[in-house]
C-alpha cells in the first residue's frame, strides 16, 4: 500500500515561543499558511486543558483560513468535545494528556478507557470530523481502536526515536507489524512523535502508513533555516523512503 505520505506539521511550538512573551508573535496561523505553501499535507494542533501553547482563538482562527486539513489534537473530556463538536475539524486525534507533563508521554489507553471513549468517539464521527486514537503498536490497543469504530489510528513512535542500535531495529518492527494488522483490518494508519532528519526514511518505509505528524523538531530547525526550507527537506525525505 505505497503511494504519497501525507506530512502534517504541528505548529504548537510556535505559539509556546508566543506564550513565552505574552505577545502576538510569532503567529501559530502565519506558520500553518507557511507550511502549507512548502508542501505540507495538513496541520495538527493539540488544545491542551492548560492552554500552554495552542488557544482557543488560534482553533477559531485555524479552522476558518486554513486551505488544507485541521487535525485538533485533544484529551478525551467533555470540554474538548464541546469545542471539537463546534469547530468540526477535518480530523480529531484523541491523545492522553496529564498536565504535569512535558509533551505527551506514550499512546492513549483505548483498551483500558473503553467505555469513556466509546461515546466521545461516536459524537466527533456523527458530526462529521475524522477520528484518530493515538495509540502504542499493540495489538491490544488497535483491537480496541476497531470496537471503537474509529477509522484512524496514530502508532507512537517516541521509543523508536529514542532508542538506538539493535533496541531501535525491535521497535522498528514492532510499528510495522502494528501497522499492517491495522490496515488489514481497514484502519488507516498514521505516526507520529520525535521524528527527525535523521530518524524518519525508516518510518516512512512503512508501506501501511498513510501520514507522519511532525512538529517539535520542524519548528526548532526552523529556527536556523527557516519553516518553509525545513518543511521541503522533510517532505523530500518521506518522499524518497517510498
Amino acid at each position: 500500500m505505497r503511494g504519497k505520505l501525507r506530512l502534517g506539521v504541528n505548529i504548537d511550538h510556535v505559539a509556546t515561543v508566543r506564550n513565552a512573551r505574552g505577545s502576538g508573535y510569532p503567529d501559530p496561523v502565519r506558520a500553518a499558511l507557511l507550511a502549507a505553501e512548502a508542501g505540507a499535507d495538513g496541520i495538527t494542533a493539540h488544545l491542551r486543558e492548560d492552554r500552554r501553547h495552542i488557544t482557543d482563538a488560534d482553533i477559531e482562527r485555524l479552522s476558518t483560513r486554513l486551505p488544507i486539513p485541521l487535525n485538533l489534537e485533544m484529551a478525551a473530556t467533555q470540554e474538548m468535545l464541546a469545542i471539537a463538536l463546534r469547530h468540526r475539524p477535518h480530523a480529531v486525534c484523541i491523545v492522553p494528556e496529564k498536565r504535569e507533563e512535558r509533551t505527551t508521554e506514550g499512546g492513549l489507553d483505548a483498551a483500558g478507557q473503553f467505555d469513556h471513549l466509546a461515546p466521545i468517539v461516536a459524537a466527533l464521527r456523527e458530526n462529521g470530523s475524522r477520528v484518530s486514537l493515538f495509540i502504542e503498536p499493540e495489538a491490544a490497543q488497535i483491537d480496541a481502536a476497531i470496537r471503537l469504530g474509529a477509522p484512524v489510528i496514530e502508532l507512537h513512535t517516541g521509543s523508536y526515536a529514542e532508542l538506538e542500535g539493535d533496541a531501535r531495529a525491535t521497535e522498528l518492527k514492532r510499528l510495522a507489524d502494528a501497522a499492517a494488522l491495522a490496515a488489514k483490518n481497514g484502519i488507516e494508519v498514521h505516526a507520529g512523535h520525535g521524528l527527525t532528519f535523521d530518524n524518519v526514511v525508516p518510518i516512512a518505509a512503512i508501506p501501511q502508513l498513510a501520514e507522519l505528524n511532525i512538529g517539535h523538531f520542524l519548528i526548532g530547525e526552523a529556527i536556523f533555516d527557516g519553516l518553509a526550507p525545513v518543511v521541503q527537506r522533510m517532505r523530500a525525505l518521506m518522499d524518497a523512503a517510498r
